[in-house]
């Protein structure tokens, strides 16, 4: 099956840090792929793996469910370890979710987190009646392309087939348990008006982690693919900047540069 236009998994090769970005439900890599150039145009090693079941049709994402959307990021988490000694993780939507639940499982092996309209909780589908209606109703209206910007477009699926919407409620459901195992320094970024996401989510977050170094930030200009949106230079330059400040805390003494 052919990938949609920029729906390609991307890598590049770079120094002792690297970055691992995670895009979101029934999006692609398109999504967060300028966030994953800004950085590696820097000098950071950058995974941004292709999730199972996205980027072809909405078919092949029927078939898939969260244990395969999460082993596909483990899996790239830990290819990325054995290239770089520190490993920060981006994710924009279900991408912050996939990152959140890496954070918990993996402990100090993760440096650092940023995340972009991260998602806690199925809004909007029935989440409910979920159980019963995936099973009567294929698919439902899709959520792509939620921003504010002209012209810029989301490559993702227009229509939400409801088994994996249903797998992703579950995970969800399990991740909000996790959340306080989360410890790593946090970045997290959300736009007031997201009209997918709502700004509750972020709030759940924020309250449910054990991280003590956390900063938010508001993306005021933007709806819910803010990296596509008015307000992605800010989240590039606003995520180089953190993990430059967390790599030059860990650097051991006497490396770090003074300017």
């Amino acid at each position: 099956m052919p990938l949609l236009p920029g729906a390609e998994p991307f890598r590049h090769d770079g120094g002792e840090v690297g970055v691992l970005v995670c895009h979101g439900f029934t999006g692609s890599p398109q999504s967060v792929r300028p966030w994953a150039n800004y950085l590696a145009e820097r000098g950071l090693g950058v995974s941004l793996p292709l999730l199972p079941g996205h980027g072809t049709r909405w078919q092949d994402m029927a078939i898939t469910g969260w244990q395969d959307w999460y082993a596909e990021v483990d899996r790239e988490l830990r290819a990325l370890r054995e290239r770089c000694d520190r490993i920060f993780l981006c994710g924009l939507s279900m991408g912050g979710a996939l990152a959140l639940r890496l954070a918990a499982k993996h402990g100090d092996a993760v440096s650092g987190i940023v995340l972009v309209n991260p998602a806690n909780k199925l809004h909007g589908l029935g989440a409910r009646a979920l159980p019963v209606l995936r099973h009567l109703v294929p698919t439902t209206k899709g959520i792509a392309s939620d921003i504010a910007k002209p012209g810029s477009e989301e490559v993702g699926y227009d229509r939400v087939p409801l088994h994996a919407a249903y797998s992703f409620h579950r995970f969800l459901r399990l991740l909000d348990s996790e959340l306080p195992q989360v410890t790593q320094p946090l970045l997290l970024m959300h736009s007031p008006e997201d009209h997918v996401v709502p700004a509750a989510d972020s709030a759940r977050i924020l309250a449910r982690v054990s991280s003590r170094d956390v900063t938010e930030r508001l993306l005021e200009n933007s709806y819910h693919v803010a990296t596509l949106d008015h307000d992605a230079p800010t989240i590039f330059e606003e995520t180089h900047a953190f993990i430059g400040r967390l790599s030059a805390a860990a650097a051991p003494l006497g490396t770090a540069s003074h300017g």
